[in-house]
């Protein structure tokens, strides 16, 4: 058996050995089964990993089973099959966390904020969203869609204004739409992605430490951040 075999099988058996662990160690249930469980639970263990481990398993089996000899096998794993069953591993065994990865200032807005502040904010400083704050606590998120929602509703009851109109208002005028979730510091990055993937108005997922949402910001993640990090808030 070559290096690779080795290297594919070993790992291979670290896998099946956490899945069944996280599933309790059920008595005869195969791999393909304790994939496809793990992948609905809501902790969802698998990320997007499902078919793979599906193939992988197909890969393993004809290592095992359709061996010739000991020095010898019908299947051996390409350099992709062990780069990708190592990072598998590497990701259910130690998964990564949003912290430090999406860690970053995060500014907060006091509620009374002058609208006209916040468009200058916008253009000077390009941010893209806005955690608003009454005295410490938690009030909603605004969001360049937000804004955008607020000014066509305003629009269609005649002159459009900004003198006097203050962050508060825009919350008011968007129904207070649940865009945002908080998560804790040691929440996994695959939660997150699947959050984004499942919750079709959720803009941005805000990270505190125990994910309280009047604890302190330790950053913000958006839809894009999960590919690409950028720095504007």
């Amino acid at each position: 058996m070559g290096e690779r075999a080795e290297i594919f099988l070993s790992t291979f058996n670290r896998i099946e050995k956490e899945l069944k662990r996280q599933l309790g160690n059920p008595a005869n249930m195969g791999f393909s089964e304790a994939v496809r469980r793990l992948s609905k639970r809501h902790d969802n263990l698998i990320g997007d990993s499902e078919n793979d481990l599906l193939q992988l398993a197909q890969l393993r089996n004809a290592i095992v089973h359709d061996q010739v000899a000991d020095d010898f096998v019908i299947a051996e794993p390409n350099e992709w099959a062990v780069t990708r069953i190592k990072q598998i591993e590497e990701n259910l065994l130690r998964p990564e966390k949003v912290l430090p990865r999406f860690e970053k200032n995060v500014t907060g807005f006091e509620r009374n904020l002058p609208l006209i502040e916040i468009m200058k904010i916008i253009t000077e400083k390009r941010f893209s969203q806005f955690p608003l704050y009454d005295k410490g606590e938690f009030m909603g998120l605004i969001t360049l869609r937000t804004i955008g929602f607020y000014f066509a509703q305003a629009s269609l009851n005649g002159s459009l204004t900004l003198e006097g109109r203050v962050a508060e208002d825009l919350l008011l005028g968007n129904g207070k739409r649940s865009n945002f979730k908080f998560v804790s510091g040691d929440t996994k990055v695959s939660e997150v992605e699947k959050m984004f993937h499942t919750e079709g108005l959720l803009e941005a997922i805000l990270i505190t430490k125990n994910g309280n949402s009047d604890g302190n910001l330790l950053g913000i993640i958006r839809p894009r951040d999960i590919y690409i990090q950028e720095g504007e808030q």
